[in-house]
């Protein structure tokens, strides 16, 4: 069963750039780092350049686990930790996978 994992930011507006280059990275080593991840997607609002939503699919719930463990998402958190005015994160279940 397909886990997907919904995170919603926002971003202090001095640093959104700056976060937007962080998460892409976070998002490429998740995808070629962790084989329980097999979806990385990182929208951005055009309206609001310090608004940002993540939509993940992972293998299971222990996949997720692993990403949370993971180095590279342990050095993008520490690194952008401040940045963040607001943070929301919810996981679903893909129906139908």
């Amino acid at each position: 069963m397909t886990h997907a994992l919904l995170v919603d930011f926002q971003i202090h507006p001095e640093r959104a750039e700056a976060f937007a280059e962080a998460i892409a990275h976070n998002a490429q080593r998740s995808l070629g780092d962790e084989p329980g991840c097999s979806r990385f997607d990182v929208c951005r609002d055009p309206a609001d350049p310090g608004a940002f939503f993540l939509y993940e699919l992972y293998d299971d719930p222990a996949a997720i686990e692993a990403h949370l463990a993971a180095p590279h998402f342990l050095a993008f958190d520490a690194m952008t930790r401040d940045w963040v005015v607001r943070k929301s994160v919810r996981t679903r279940v893909l129906v139908g996978a």
